[in-house]
């Protein structure tokens, strides 16, 4: 497999990297992290974190981009996942959505957020989108709270049941948007 097209990231105290096979450990212990899944309907079988992982480094080295490994430089420790990807095709929503998901560890230090800036630049100056969303669990108020530290306004009129969730409080999905207006202006 090629990585000739993939792009790294970094920002002061993250590296947003291809996936590595080290990765998998606390890349399966996270997603079996009933804190860290708390808003997914299921937990993950390392055997389905490991097929992710995989799916996550073809993507990246086919176009670039997408859902990087996030590790802290200072340490090389890897602490979970941010990136862009299109919106899945289930969605009642178009576009490029922007996504993260950390280990327990690494909550609570801005990790997140920081990384989260870093993949919004490189959507609006770099892929040149006119615009990024992220679609949270309507419950997530911490990743809603980090949508609007990014500058991401809710829009109530895209929200959506996801129908490929059992019925429940994990069904309802919110969307926040910002333009590249927006970000560059923040």
């Amino acid at each position: 497999m090629t990585t000739e097209r993939f792009t790294e990231l970094t920002t002061e105290r993250l590296r947003l990297r291809q996936w590595l096979d080290s990765d998998l450990d606390v890349w399966a212990a996270m997603n079996a992290d009933p804190r860290v899944r708390e808003f997914w309907p299921d937990l993950l079988s390392r055997e389905q974190a490991a097929a992710g992982l995989e799916c996550f480094r073809a993507e990246l080295a086919e176009r670039g981009w997408g859902w990087w490994a996030v590790e802290v430089t200072a340490t090389g420790e890897f602490i979970g996942m941010a990136g862009l990807d299109p919106v899945d095709e289930e969605a009642p929503v178009t576009g490029v959505e922007a996504g993260w998901r950390l280990a327990r560890s690494a909550w609570g230090h801005g990790y997140a957020t920081e990384a989260a800036r870093a993949v919004l630049a490189y959507g609006f100056r770099t892929l040149r989108l006119p615009e990024v969303l992220a679609i949270s669990v309507a419950g997530n108020e911490r990743s809603r709270a980090l949508m609007s530290r990014l500058g991401m306004a809710h829009d109530p009129a895209a929200d959506f049941d996801d129908l490929s969730v059992p019925p429940g409080p994990l069904r309802h999905s919110v969307v926040y948007r910002i333009g590249a207006g927006s970000f560059a202006a923040g």
